[in-house]
């Protein structure tokens, strides 16, 4: 008779089918799906007619995505090759082991069939082992580094040795030991974080009793006991609870990032057992699907043998415990079924990669280009020469001559800088808090393009405040809330029954009389809201729950005195915040919830009486369903009703007619309130025990059962009594609307990816202004299929300049068909709003942006849902929240607030980038002018292979002779952090690149040829007798000139900058004493020298001088007109 019962009722609850590549629908047939193909995906109606679409057909689309030739080979295809081979040996190295479903026997680990892995949290990169590879790797694969590394073994060839070979090997030994200490230091911090979470201690039941036992050391069917507040340690199937209810609450905020409790249901065979030791004098197995990522579904079997019949449960989520999730109510005891990799939150969380920043990708490639032009050079100098003799080993003399050109201090200069900038962000007292975990990408933070945050505690506080009861005729706000109070006292004090006004007495409907379409008289305001406040202190799922002091047993009996039920005492549990937040608003109007169990529920007035209902049946809420609905019965008066909440777009159809709910719906949602319609319907007995019987047989039913369920209840929600309309506000965080508003003008996109409901995510984003006040919000249909993917993709493609809200099984969908199109389509919206996304689907889309825009991503978040998202980004930030510390450890950078986000990209992130750009190309300057200087002196004196500048020399030159005032350039700043934070227009600027590009670059080269020319040329020009008085002017009037391009350079000059200049001149000066083997002393006491490097450096740095003070004359840069 179940399987018989019709499905025509079901309204908004066509159960959403995931999609299964083994199921045909109606929209894969063949020459459906082909001619989909041929339609194209237009850009608008007017294009539809004119045939002037965005993209083709789609075929075509594909194939111009595919066309790889040689070109595509050399420009980084061969890359691509090696990778996917090196992935495919690594994979047949380490294949997968198959997962497989399993059956865990209570109690009796050695009765599993398998070996499963290790509990342990492993968060490390390397190991004992691989460290010093793999960090070798990670640097050898710049060219820079490569390059020195070729260089310096070629001096251990005696033909090809031109220098000591500490000039070579001692800069280059000096970078490998700074990266092998940082990157030792991080992996150790890592180990001792991992081995923290592992050595934790936890009960473990057996024959002999308690046991304790360490988290890396339980194991599949090990009996584990999770005290309050304790974190469970394996995903487990949760058996007995101290609980009298025979369930618990856990918070799941490190795995779904919401803050939310859930509840969870212990499996009522063992919940049932007399004592805890019963666990093992019974012969029961679990039977467990095989180990996946979602979260939000299990299937598995509960069987007892010993039993006459065996006993069979099915279980579902509800009784699960996974992993990283803390029991918040009660003592649990759980049976493992899967450990370590196999966890719900280890699958969900992705590796971390090793994050190299855009400015390093930018300094390799002219690296590259500078390492050409080294090998013409070199090419061109034999050729001159005439290829005689041993050419080819003169070939490679000539490039270690030149090879100053690629100059290794590059790496160390850029290094300390970087760890300078990270140095200056912790000590920013603006931003107290801020820890920098990545030293390696600072100047990533001024050249972001996406910012991908996540919804609960990262822009809201997740803290709920009711802010609006309406009732159709009247609306009460936080200020006019005490007239609510002052109707409940006397509706109470009226009449002792708790049901005097539902009837709405006739001496009340006296003085309110309009009558509607209906023949019914309509109720008072008086009597309305005392239906309204009850039905809201009714209809949820929350439990209160009292601490046990000192002298009170938590569990009191609620007759007693009413001391127990004291308001400091009680805290509320409950799935979701905001049905926490409209208990507690009846509670602060009068109507309290004291108790509540599985099957009845207690109120009290504000005179104090108790109210005692019995829950019939709860219905709870389902992101399909969008509502949750709950039947009582007043035990003093035995009447039935069944209160139901939800979503507008859900009730509107249930409810009976009105001309206001869908207007007022949208002026709360314009506040950035979070909407809920009440509605009641009075049952007879007899009608209820229909539906009872109806409901039942449903359930059992083995075909559709879902389906079959949702029409019984259907049944009941017709012409429902509209009660009222709540809102609820979820307080932002501190100055979150300034900050996405400076962040928006800095031409960032903002995508905001969350776990929460559409209504919610939508509620927020308005709220926040992420969506400003004139832009529409186009929110994208559930699709399941090609055909419905392909028709709401069209649909969206007209809309211009709107927002976009998608939920993540639509997204799914749109990926798997047109991936190329959605994600062009979405990065032309201003912002974008993705909710119902799971972890792994937050990283997706994090890599779909970085691989469709090449631009890049910025993720922040705050619970240990976001990781993956923070580890995928280019560069991730995470927030020191209620969701614990999980995300922040995991992320580059950690602020405190999300407000310290402005700061620490406008500021930071500018003056990271700026500095390194020029302190970088500053570097590359120093070495081509000396390698300038080393051409011109080969090619005048026959084009021997001798160096100029000759041991100490050239070590000097690159170290203390001009170390100082170049690295004073990491204290440079082009504005002021005011005016950063004043204009984030300035950031737009960042973005394009323009401080380190190839322009600026051959900038850069021109002035070096032109310096070194001019140095080795005046210098030979001058000299008079010897050939030591050339190497003595050059070298000087060099060492001047690099001091006077600094001081150039410099825009904001720094009390250190000017002690570096002169630190330099005087070591250089100091150390002319001691230099006998490279200069003349007497000669250098001369005027005469005096007077040519005086000439040589005015000849060299002063058309620059007046060129600089005519560009900013005549072309200004951007930010110098508002410094002015």
């Amino acid at each position: 008779m179940a399987d018989s019962i019709p499905l025509h009722p079901v309204r908004n609850l066509q159960k959403r089918q995931e999609y299964y590549p083994g199921r045909q629908s109606r929209y894969q047939v063949e020459d459906e799906s082909s001619s989909l193909d041929e339609m194209p995906l237009m850009m608008s109606e007017e294009g539809f007619e004119n045939d002037e679409s965005d993209y083709h057909t789609l075929p075509r689309a594909r194939i111009t995505q595919k066309k790889r030739g040689l070109g595509w080979f050399v420009f980084g295809g061969w890359k691509l090759l090696c990778t996917s081979c090196c992935d495919c040996l690594a994979n047949i190295c380490r294949r997968k082991k198959q997962l497989k479903a399993r059956t865990v026997w209570l109690g009796h680990p050695e009765k599993c069939e398998e070996k499963y892995p290790r509990n342990a949290i492993k968060n490390q990169k390397y190991n004992l082992i691989t460290f010093v590879p793999g960090v070798l790797y990670q640097q050898f694969k710049f060219f820079l580094n490569l390059y020195f590394l070729v260089v310096s073994c070629s001096q251990f060839v005696p033909s090809l040795k031109i220098g000591y070979l500490y000039t070579y090997w001692a800069p280059l030994g000096f970078v490998m030991a700074v990266t092998i200490v940082r990157e030792a230091l991080d992996e150790f911090r890592r180990y001792q974080r991992d081995e923290e979470m592992n050595s934790q201690l936890y009960s473990k039941l057996t024959i002999r009793g308690k046991v304790q036992v360490k988290s890396s050391d339980i194991q599949v069917g090990d009996l584990i006991i999770v005290e309050k507040n304790q974190r469970i340690p394996a995903d487990m199937i949760f058996l007995r609870t101290s609980e009298k209810s025979g369930a618990c609450f856990i918070r799941t905020d490190q795995l779904d990032g919401e803050t939310d409790w859930k509840l969870r249901v212990a499996v009522c065979c063992t919940q049932r057992l007399p004592a805890l030791g019963d666990l093992f004098t019974i012969s029961a197995h679990v039977y467990a699907q095989k180990p996946q990522m979602d979260i939000h579904s299990f299937e598995g079997t509960f069987t007892r043998e010993d039993s006459d019949p065996t006993i069979h449960e099915s279980l579902s989520t509800e009784n699960t415990l996974w992993a990283s999730t803390v029991v918040a109510s009660g003592t649990v005891i759980g049976v493992v079924i899967y450990t370590g990799k196999e966890t719900r939150s280890v699958m969900n969380t992705s590796n971390p990669k090793n994050k190299v920043g855009l400015l390093d990708l930018e300094l390799n490639r002219l690296t590259k280009a500078l390492f050409l032009a080294l090998v013409v050079l070199s090419v061109v100098m034999v050729a001159l020469q005439g290829f005689v003799g041993p050419w080819y080993r003169y070939l490679f003399r000539f490039i270690l001559l030149f090879s100053y050109i690629i100059p290794i201090s590059l790496r160390v200069n850029l290094d300390m800088g970087k760890a300078a900038y990270g140095w200056m962000i912790m000590r920013d007292d603006n931003i107290p808090g801020t820890v920098v975990r990545t030293s390696t990408i600072p100047e990533e933070l001024g050249r972001l393009v996406y910012l991908l945050t996540d919804k609960t505690g990262t822009l809201t506080q997740n803290e709920m405040v009711f802010k609006r009861l309406h009732l159709g005729t009247v609306s009460y706000g936080t200020d006019t809330m005490d007239e609510i109070q002052s109707h409940i006292i006397g509706s109470y004090a009226q009449g002792n029954s708790s049901h005097s006004y539902s009837t709405g007495s006739s001496a009340n409907t006296a003085t309110n009389s309009k009558t509607t379409s209906a023949p019914k008289v309509r109720k008072s305001v008086h009597s309305r809201i005392h239906e309204a406040v009850k039905a809201i202190a009714l209809c949820h799922n929350v439990t209160p729950v009292y601490e046990s002091r000192a002298g009170v047993n938590g569990e009191t009996e609620y007759a007693e005195a009413d001391q127990d039920f004291s308001d400091e005492n009680r805290t509320y549990q409950a799935s979701s915040p905001d049905e926490v937040a409209l208990v507690q608003w009846t509670q602060s109007v009068g109507l309290t919830l004291v108790s509540r169990d599985l099957s009845s529920m207690q109120l009290k007035t504000p005179g104090g009486q108790i109210l005692p209902f019995i829950i019939l049946q709860v219905f709870p809420f389902t992101s399909e369903s969008k509502r949750m609905g709950i039947i009582v019965r007043d035990d003093s008066s035995g009447e039935i009703t069944f209160y139901m909440k939800g979503a507008d777009v859900a009730m509107s159809s249930i409810v009976q007619y009105n001309d206001w709910l869908e207007e007022e719906c949208g002026n709360m949602a314009r506040e950035g309130l979070r909407t809920l319609v009440v509605a009641k319907k009075s049952l007879t007995e007899e009608q209820y025990q229909d539906f009872e019987n109806r409901y039942n047989q449903a359930k059992l039913s083995v075909h559709d059962r879902s389906l079959k369920v949702a029409a019984v209840v259907e049944s009941l929600e017709r012409e429902m009594e509209l009660l009222c309309l709540t809102g609820v506000e979820d307080q932002l965080q501190a100055d979150v609307r300034p900050t996405l508003e400076m962040l928006r003008n800095a031409g960032i996109k903002i995508w905001m990816l969350t776990g929460d409901k559409l209504e919610t995510a939508t509620c927020i984003a308005k709220s926040s202004h992420l969506v400003s006040r004139n832009q529409d919000v186009h929110i994208f249909r559930p699709v399941m299929n090609r055909g419905e993917a392909h028709l709401e993709l069209n649909a969206f493609r007209r809309k211009h300049d709107c927002t976009l809200v998608i939920s993540g099984d639509s997204l799914e969908v749109c990926l798997k068909y047109y991936e190329h199109e959605f994600v062009e389509l979405a990065c032309q919206c201003p912002a974008v709003v993705c909710c119902r996304c799971s972890p792994t689907q937050k990283a997706q889309i994090v890599k779909l942006l970085q691989l469709h825009t090449g631009k890049r991503t910025c993720a922040i978040g705050d619970g240990g849902n976001d990781v993956s998202m923070i580890q995928a980004a280019d560069c991730g930030i995470g927030i020191v929240g209620k969701e614990g510390k999980q995300a922040s450890l995991a992320a580059d950078f950690s602020i405190t607030q999300f407000k310290h986000i402005g700061r620490l990209l406008m500021v930071h992130g500018r003056n990271s980038y700026k500095r390194s750009a020029a302190l970088g190309q500053f570097v590359i300057h120093r070495g081509l002018i000396i390698s300038t200087m080393q051409a011109i002196f080969s090619s005048v004196f026959y084009f021997a292979s001798v160096p100029l500048y000759q041991g100490f020399l050239m070590v000097g030159y690159a170290t203390i002779y001009t170390m100082f005032p170049v690295f004073s350039l990491v204290l440079d700043q082009d504005v002021k952090p005011e005016t950063a934070i004043l204009y984030p227009e300035l950031y737009k600027d960042l973005t394009k690149g323009r401080s380190l590009s190839f322009k600026t670059f051959l900038i850069w080269v021109l002035i070096s040829m032109y310096q070194g020319g001019i140095l080795i040329y005046g210098a030979l020009v001058l000299f008079e007798s010897e050939f030591v008085h050339v190497v003595a002017i050059s070298f000087t009037a060099l060492i001047l000139t690099e001091l006077l391009m600094v001081a150039l350079t410099i825009r904001t000059w720094h009390w250190l900058m000017v002690v570096g200049e002169f630190l330099s001149l005087g070591c250089y000066v100091a150390s002319l004493a001691f230099l006998n083997e490279y200069f003349d002393v007497a000669f250098i006491t001369t005027v005469t020298f005096l007077w040519k490097v005086s000439a040589i450096t005015l000849v060299s740095c002063l058309p620059l001088y007046i060129l600089k003070y005519l560009k900013r004359k005549f072309s200004p840069p951007s930010y110098s007109k508002l410094t002015s």
